[in-house]
């Protein structure tokens, strides 16, 4: 079964807008969950532009399902991480500047200080993810600093302008999945997925988890937080479900 994680970030962005305490995240948590979330997903930014410590704490107390914190690197992020301890740490690269995460950790540069935060946390009994991009060797290394999954970053495919770099790109993530299970770890994927462009990632043989937050927050501003998430949920299940088509 295919795992739904939601992040949550963007109603913390919309609350810091004003700077009050609405909307609450914990609240999206909650309704996520009712509409089928399978996980929690936040990030706790360095400049804490959105979620704040308050919330993840909350959140470590309140979500039943799985509580997915992304973070970087910095030793102050992950001494709250390893005090908090939630299900799953998953490792971003994070400028001050961007709007979003603009692409995937380079492992290669940072080894050995990836090594040392994976280790500690597992150590901590915390399972530890990498955001990655699509590239093999970037993949292939994630094993040797002992990560037990991969989230591959799916930005370049969703901000792909045509149908032909579209299936490049998506051939580019099919190929780097193949990596992913062949070195052993667990695959997930995420960033700027919608329900347009789900469900050939859905596909990807072997994928275990999608976080998907933007889409669903945007939807929800309409819809509400149950029926955003369930439908989300709904395109992935019909995904897996269909037949394959040839590769």
């Amino acid at each position: 079964m295919i795992r739904l994680g939601v992040n949550i970030d963007h109603v913390a962005t919309l609350r810091q807008a004003r700077g009050g305490r609405e909307p609450d995240p914990v609240w999206a948590a909650a309704l996520s969950e009712l509409g089928g979330a399978d996980g929690i997903t936040v990030h706790l930014r360095e400049d804490r532009r959105h979620i704040q410590d308050r919330d993840l704490r909350i959140l470590r107390e309140t979500v039943r399902t799985r509580l997915n914190l992304e973070i970087s690197l910095a030793p102050e992020i992950v001494a709250i991480a390893l005090d908090v301890r939630p299900d799953q740490v998953t490792f971003v690269p994070e400028h001050r500047q961007e709007v979003t995460t603009e692409g995937g950790l380079d492992l290669l540069s940072h080894c050995d200080r990836v090594a040392d935060a994976v280790a500690r946390c597992k150590d901590a009994g915390i399972e530890v993810s990498l955001f990655l991009d699509p590239d093999p060797s970037q993949v292939e290394a994630a094993a040797a600093v002992g990560a037990v999954a991969v989230e591959l970053h799916t930005g370049r495919y969703a901000d792909a302008p045509d149908h032909a770099s579209r299936q490049k790109e998506l051939d580019a993530l099919f190929d780097a999945g193949l990596r992913v299970r062949q070195g052993g770890l667990l695959l997930h994927a995420g960033h700027g997925l919608t329900l347009q462009n789900v469900a050939d990632v859905a596909r990807i043989p072997g994928m275990l988890e999608l976080n998907i937050g933007h889409s669903i927050v945007s939807r929800a501003v309409f819809l509400g937080f149950e029926r955003a998430v369930a439908e989300m949920k709904r395109a992935i299940l019909d995904a897996v479900a269909a037949p394959q088509p040839g590769r």
